[in-house]
């Protein structure tokens, strides 16, 4: 089921290229879904809702969702599920409250200063998607760090859902309640990004500053539409794992980790990377042993067989480091002897799970950390969502007469050298 792909003899300059990797074409999804957004941003929540009812099968007259609803979805969730969204909100305030940007004010000179503030943007809209799978978890991973940064106002905008006769899922909506979030649309897909940006005030829908959550590729291509009419966090790709694993690595272990990924979606990227045949061997068992007991056995069989899942074989560790490196995992885990020394040697990934007992499970739930990651190679420059995805920096520059007199020279000389004279003229206007 999974394809061995050997790259001991592979240099470096290779690996971007020889490494599996689910192709998405983004760009045809944007031709696909241009027109839809065009539309919302002209016609608003009337052409949302009848993307709606063309691509979700149900017509949704009004788009937020009423407070009965919400509140009844509370009161029936089941006592575990609200026990353990508890806790996992708890642990993720946990870590994000400890991400807060303090204000840092620096004397430049004597009566000059610089202040960075950061301030939260005041409204964010989460999407929260509802194809393959429900995610009341993401509701949790958006809205928090939202929250801690001091966004005044969250929006969740999340499919309507046909066995629910238009509602969203009954989950997603009891999440929004734990977390005290009173503003839900039931819009999914591309619709739902459009309508986010550029809202509808004839139907209560206020425009939002920045939109976050993940999505399928139509909500990719959306958000690459929209965005800088609002701030994204990102375009979601199929979610990736790799592993990092030698002799030392629990075989059921890294076979149930892989396959729990593969449970996401038929695109979704599985990959061991590891310089022992031994322990190959055994997890290409495991994997065929335990797929066939899994519940979406389809799904997963059609992930790890796909061309974006493989076994990678490496010299050694340190190769299996420059193979991780190259590769940017959205979830890494390092499952090898002295884990923490090696996990703390990679350079691109989107979160690291260390050892044998942090599987990306964990994250994905309640270990505290944030699960929307960067996907596709990404996180070789980008970051997972964190309180920093709602805040901006900004300055305030203080200067005394005494202290734009002593800079003056400088600021005119510059302005002559850029041939700015009006830029001279502001500071010299100002001299005596």
């Amino acid at each position: 089921m999974l394809r061995r792909l050997d790259l001991t003899a592979a240099g470096a300059a290779d690996l971007r290229r020889l490494l599996p990797r689910a192709r998405v074409d983004v760009r045809a999804a944007v031709e696909a879904v241009a027109p839809l957004v065009d539309d919302v941003a002209a016609r608003g929540y009337a052409a949302a809702r009848a993307a709606t009812l063309r691509f979700d099968g149900v017509d949704v007259p009004e788009p937020r969702v009423p407070a009965d609803v919400r509140e009844a979805a509370l009161r029936a969730l089941d006592p575990a599920v609200r026990d353990a969204l508890r806790e996992s909100i708890r642990r993720a305030r946990l870590v994000h409250e400890e991400q807060r940007r303090r204000t840092v004010e620096v004397q430049v000179v004597p009566g000059g200063t610089v202040t960075e503030r950061w301030i939260p943007v005041r409204r964010v809209g989460v999407y929260v998607p509802g194809g393959l799978a429900v995610y009341p978890s993401s509701v949790v991973m958006n809205v928090v760090p939202a929250q801690v940064a001091g966004v005044d106002s969250i929006a969740v905008f999340t499919p309507a859902q046909k066995e629910f006769d238009g509602r969203p899922h009954p989950a997603i909506l009891a999440a929004c309640g734990l977390l005290a979030v009173d503003e839900v649309y039931a819009v999914g897909g591309a619709q739902a990004i459009a309508l986010a940006a550029f809202g509808d005030p004839s139907r209560g829908v206020e425009s939002v500053d920045v939109v976050t959550g993940p999505g399928n590729v139509y909500v990719a291509a959306a958000k690459r539409l929209v965005r800088g009419v609002v701030g994204i966090d990102a375009e979601a790709g199929p979610t990736e794992i790799a592993v990092l694993a030698d002799a030392s690595a629990d075989p059921v272990h890294v076979a149930a980790d892989l396959i729990s990924q593969a449970e996401h979606d038929t695109l979704a990227a599985s990959v061991l990377v590891t310089d022992s045949a031994q322990l190959a061997d055994a997890v290409a068992g495991e994997v065929e042993r335990q797929v066939a007991l899994t519940k979406h056995a389809d799904r997963v069989r059609a992930a790890l067989s796909g061309e974006q899942s493989a076994i990678v074989m490496v010299r050694d560790l340190d190769q299996g480091l420059t193979v991780v490196d190259a590769y940017a995992p959205e979830h890494l885990e390092v499952i090898t002897v002295d884990a923490r020394r090696w996990a703390e040697r990679v350079r691109n990934a989107g979160c690291i799970f260390v050892g044998p007992h942090a599987p990306v499970s964990l994250g994905d739930y309640c270990a505290g950390s944030n699960h929307v990651l960067p996907t596709g190679c990404t996180a070789r420059h980008a970051s997972g969502l964190s309180v920093q995805t709602f805040l901006k920096g900004v300055h305030l520059v203080e200067y005394t007469e005494q202290a734009l007199s002593e800079v003056a020279v400088h600021v005119l000389a510059l302005a002559e050298a850029e041939d700015l004279p009006a830029h001279g003229a502001a500071v010299a206007s100002r001299l005596r």
